[in-house]
């Protein structure tokens, strides 16, 4: 039985650059999956309108930028919230392995993005990003790694950021375990779902990394299923909708 207490900082198939196309392709079609089904793109939409509704007036276009995009379906469902309110949008998607980003440019034709294949530390903006967020790309990280994430999105978003991870949980573990030996086809996703959750979130996690990285005052709530929205806005509107 895996030990619940701590995060497992065992590597997952997808963090190694040997893995060929084909079998990244078929990891990012099931991850669309899995997001769209077990809710992870309803907490995405949930954190952006989280951020916009900290804004004083509606802004002509909204730069969002994702890092560590995957194959860019959290972008496709954004880009389709945001044209059902009239809302203009521009993307970035920045991911350090290239064959996320070349399945990101068969699969998610937006119109309006920027792929970057780069550690997202080293790209440069000539103007920040009103949001930043991540899904599913914090729990790759250890914490000391996670504080400097943290506080690179704050300096770098204008408006916030927002993060939608796992909660490591034995329901959670033991349930994609189970749901992935019997419908996936994906080596990577057999493997590293159950891996991911081990490498997840408790609620005490994200409490001390957020305040060793100067965000203590962020939002943590859990959603179903088994994942945590972390929001840290810059404006104090937010606290007081909350």
């Amino acid at each position: 039985m895996p030990d619940f207490s701590i995060r497992s900082n065992q590597k997952e198939l997808l963090d190694r650059d040997d893995i060929p196309f084909v079998d990244i392709s078929r990891n990012m079609q099931e991850l669309e999956f899995i997001n769209k089904h077990l809710g992870g793109h309803r907490i995405t939409i949930m954190g952006l309108k989280k951020l916009i509704a900290t804004l004083p007036n509606r802004p002509q276009t909204l730069h969002i930028c994702e890092i560590g995009c995957g194959g860019g379906d959290n972008l496709k469902v954004i880009e389709k919230w945001c044209r059902s309110q009239s809302l203009k949008v521009r993307f970035t998607g920045i991911d350090i392995n290239k064959e996320c980003i070349q399945h990101a440019k068969i699969h998610c034709p937006l119109e309006e993005v920027d792929w970057i294949v780069s550690d997202y530390r080293e790209v440069q903006f000539s103007k920040a990003p009103d949001i930043i967020f991540t899904s599913l790309f914090c729990h790759h990280f250890s914490s000391e790694e996670l504080v400097k994430q943290l506080k690179w999105m704050k300096d770098q978003s204008g408006l916030g950021f927002f993060i939608n991870d796992l909660h490591r949980h034995p329901m959670a573990y033991h349930s994609i375990k189970l749901l992935t030996y019997f419908f996936s086809k994906s080596y990577l996703v057999k493997n590293d779902a159950p891996l991911s959750v081990l490498r997840g979130f408790s609620k005490t996690d994200w409490q001390k990394i957020l305040e060793e990285a100067g965000s203590a005052n962020s939002i943590i709530s859990w959603q179903w299923a088994f994942r945590w929205l972390v929001i840290h806005p810059t404006s104090q509107s937010l606290y007081l909708r909350s």
